[in-house]
């Protein structure tokens, strides 16, 4: 029977963890000098959280609790690192912790705010903003694609930055007050 509920844990600790990689490498970032430092203390929290996800209580942060698990682990890499002078104080790594946990949950609100405001556009103004943000693709490409002056698309991407601005303004205000 223990063979049947390891790939269900597995495939569940996988999934959790690519969700939230990228917003964990960046809150170690926070905390340790280099990316190659974020790297290597990412792969310790990868570790330790594997080996105690019976730990992990399912309908909780995920993020929340590789996070807590990450402090620790940028505390002994800092012991080990202790004669490098670019080595943080446990204090200040402690109110940078903080400071990133709360930056990257106003950052996860804005993202989904932006993905809902997004929605919203209509088609034609979607397409406008994915050339915009696109790589190898220019604003210039799609007037001469469209017909139009690039000055003119230019004006109209700016009203769209505008009207998303807002309306992801508006929908953080809601969620504040509500």
């Amino acid at each position: 029977m223990k063979n049947a509920v390891e790939p269900d844990r597995y495939e569940e600790f996988v999934r959790l963890f690519a969700r939230d990689e990228w917003a964990l490498r960046v809150f170690v970032r926070s905390l340790v000098p280099t990316w190659n430092d974020a790297d290597e203390v990412v792969q310790e929290v990868a570790l330790v959280a594997w080996r105690k996800f019976a730990e992990f209580q399912p309908g909780t942060s995920f993020l929340s609790w590789l996070r807590v698990i990450a402090r620790f682990k940028v505390l002994s890499y800092r012991r080990k690192l202790a004669r490098d002078r670019l080595v943080l104080s446990e204090e200040l790594i402690a109110v940078l912790a903080d400071e990133a946990e709360d930056e990257s949950e106003l950052r996860q609100r804005e993202r989904a705010a932006l993905e809902g405001c997004l929605s919203k556009l209509s088609e034609t103004q979607r397409r406008l903003v994915a050339v915009a943000y696109a790589a190898g693709t220019t604003v210039k490409d799609e007037a001469l694609r469209l017909g139009v002056k690039p000055g003119t698309l230019y004006m109209r991407l700016n009203r769209i930055r505008q009207q998303l601005l807002d309306c992801i303004q508006r929908t953080l205000a809601r969620e504040s007050t509500a």
